[in-house]
């Protein structure tokens, strides 16, 4: 006998968003989703998604990959990974899961995050969005959970799955207040964005690098220095981003710092003459900028505590050196929604739980070490690669396979027979 189950989302940026809308397809799941801002909304540096992402978007709904191309994300041919710096500076490392220029499948699509939620919550029910809802506490009893918010109202559910960010309270619930893991650490890397009008950026970076024609992602890799820069909003705007490590800073509790427009010189006075004219005029028409630290979490023991988890960076928040976290996020939604729209009792719901768990943690861990380690090459600092340009030829670029060459429609079917043994 089936029954609705309750489901409720706490947080509404791009994961938990992407995992209610998928939800709604559902008609015996009642799903509710809960922000604690006064409007759903995301920022940041915009995100990637390379065709991993993309294969699962297709299976969670044809909606998925048309609200993508509706937000204006920007097919991209690849990514193009430079020296910029060293003897080698100016030579290509390579393409990271290239093999031909016509393979549509090695396409990576960039979109900014706010657009693609806005359209992931357009025909969205309104009674099931609730804003301003700060998840407080939770309470299982009686086979029920309760949901306490900090404006003192209360939400009853069957299920609760954690899409609350970084600072997760549902990760809390999930660990333990005392678990190691349960807090994020500081990579001590740093990160400055613009996004700056395709004219103003082509003028500056040069019109190869930035060419709405043969779109694509372009890093650079530095001594203990970084960028990238790719296009958004359908060629309109150009998003360029350096990041700089900083030794004092890793594991600190530090979130934010300011970083000077003489600093930024001379962090890059050594790279290729046009990008040092592309930091000077896209990042120092201030004299300070304000720069994020790149953070991470470490492996958790479980993502799932009877019938709660947590998904997206709630569970596995990394650092972005291979594009992955919003990717990682899409793969979640696409298991947790077909799972729990394949059962039809809050029973079957908690065993579905335990299947994400077993199938998505050891992938999504696995990722967050290999960028941590990837982020170390890219910014020059591992020992044994440095800026040596055949080093990373062989070592670098195969760090991208695991992530892009999973087979999604396997990937799901696995979820599934796990789920049927579970029965």
């Amino acid at each position: 006998m089936s029954s609705t189950i309750r489901i409720a989302i706490s947080g509404g940026g791009l994961a938990g968003a992407s995992l209610f809308r998928a939800l709604l397809d559902f008609v015996h799941l009642d799903v509710h989703i809960f922000e604690s801002a006064p409007t759903f909304r995301e920022a940041g540096i915009a995100i990637g998604f390379t065709r991993n992402a993309q294969a699962a978007l297709e299976l969670i709904g044809s909606w998925a990959p048309q609200c993508l191309e509706r937000a204006g994300a920007v097919p991209m041919l690849g990514a193009h990974i430079l020296l910029a710096q060293g003897p080698n500076s100016g030579s290509m490392v390579g393409e990271p899961g290239q093999t031909a220029e016509s393979d549509r499948k090695r396409i990576t699509s960039i979109v900014q995050r706010s657009a693609f939620l806005h359209e992931l919550l357009a025909n969205a029910p309104q009674e099931r969005l609730h804003a301003s809802k700060k998840l407080n506490d939770i309470h299982y009893d009686d086979d029920s959970l309760t949901l306490h918010f900090e404006d003192g109202t209360t939400h009853q559910c069957d299920i609760l799955i954690g899409a609350d960010g970084i600072h997760s309270t549902v990760r809390r619930y999930v660990l333990g207040k005392n678990d190691a893991a349960l807090l994020p650490r500081n990579t001590g890397c740093w990160a400055v964005m613009a996004l700056k009008p395709y004219a103003e950026a082509q003028a500056s970076i040069g019109d190869g690098p930035v060419n709405i024609e043969d779109a694509r992602e372009y890093i650079w890799i530095g001594d203990g220095t970084y960028a990238i820069h790719n296009l958004l909003d359908q060629g309109r705007q150009v998003q360029f981003v350096i990041a700089a490590y900083d030794k004092d800073a890793e594991s600190s509790d530090r979130w934010y710092r300011s970083v000077s427009s003489e600093e930024m010189e001379s962090l890059y006075q050594d790279w290729p003459p046009f990008l040092r004219k592309a930091v000077k005029e896209l990042l120092c028409d201030k004299s300070e900028q304000p720069a994020i630290y790149l953070w991470e979490h470490p492996p958790a023991r479980t993502y799932v505590s009877g019938p709660v988890c947590i998904m997206g960076d709630a569970a596995h928040a990394t650092s972005p050196w291979q594009a992955s976290g919003g990717g990682m996020s899409i793969e979640d939604t696409m298991i947790l929604s077909t799972l729990l729209g394949s059962v039809k009792t809050p029973t079957e719901a908690r065993k579905a739980l335990d299947v994400y768990d077993k199938i998505r943690r050891p992938r999504t861990q696995r990722i967050v070490e290999s960028s941590r380690g990837t982020g170390e090459i890219m910014t020059g600092r591992n020992p044994e690669f440095g800026l040596d340009l055949e080093k990373m030829r062989t070592g670098l670029l195969p760090r991208w396979d695991f992530i892009l060459d999973l087979d999604m429609v396997g990937h799901r079917d696995e979820a599934l027979e796990m789920l049927r043994k579970e029965e």
